[in-house]
């Protein structure tokens, strides 16, 4: 593959900020890693605010939430982006308005991640994320779809407190690190064959080597199949 061809990768960010900065390193790492030397993406970021989105979603108003992300990812489209990504799990849930209007292809990260479990064999898999994620079908009901069985976890809002009011606010805490692993114990003894961080900013909590079942990183996995598809490795 030569390098002129690498596809420029547009990033829907400051969902919050935190993970941005994780999507920028592991794009960035992955293109070094498959073409080596000094070699590193080409990307343009478009990082919103994420406060009046926060707010729409506790509303439940998802059209100002659609008409936000759309017009992030048309300034992209025209800034010379060839692959979108929307940078939360969350935000996927405007994902079927979005494509109906923009004209380059929108990596969904369930998609991403449905394509790793079955890789793996996973038939039953724990979903930690925010409220919207874990409670809404436009995530969940992808995964099921693709046949593969979804658990969810008893203290939902407990999840959703520990990523709105600490995580996406850059505040780690081992306490909160600690309950997240006992919900994916509490997972693991109902049949979770594995567990998707379905929040882009759990890995800043949970890392794979924290679990005894294997850790889905979607942050990880969106950015990593991001770099993948601008190299045309799909």
């Amino acid at each position: 593959m030569k390098e002129e061809t690498m596809k420029t990768i547009g990033l829907i960010g400051g969902m919050s900020f935190e993970s941005t900065l994780t999507y920028y390193q592991i794009i960035n790492e992955t293109i070094r890693e498959e073409l080596g030397g000094l070699h590193s993406a080409k990307i343009i970021v478009d990082s919103i605010d994420f406060a009046p989105l926060a707010k729409a979603q506790e509303k439940d108003d998802w059209d100002f939430c659609a008409r936000l992300m759309i017009d992030s990812a048309r300034r992209l489209e025209k800034a010379g982006a060839e692959l979108i990504l929307i940078g939360a799990n969350t935000m996927h849930i405007v994902y079927e308005e979005m494509v109906k209007v923009i004209n380059v292809p929108i990596l969904h990260i369930a998609d991403a991640t449905i394509s790793r479990l079955e890789k793996d064999g996973i038939k039953k898999v724990a979903l930690l994320g925010t409220k919207y994620t874990m409670c809404k079908d436009f995530y969940k009901k992808r995964i099921i779809d693709a046949g593969i069985e979804v658990l969810l976890p008893k203290r939902i809002d407990e999840v959703n407190a520990i990523i709105y009011d600490e995580l996406c606010k850059g505040v780690v805490l081992n306490q909160s690190k600690e309950k997240l692993l006992k919900i994916i114990a509490e997972l693991k003894t109902q049949g979770a064959q594995g567990v998707i961080l379905g929040c882009t900013e759990l890995d800043l909590l949970v890392k794979p080597e924290d679990s005894d079942l294997p850790v889905y990183d979607t942050t990880f996995i969106h950015s990593q199949e991001a770099a993948y598809r601008a190299l045309g490795k799909e």
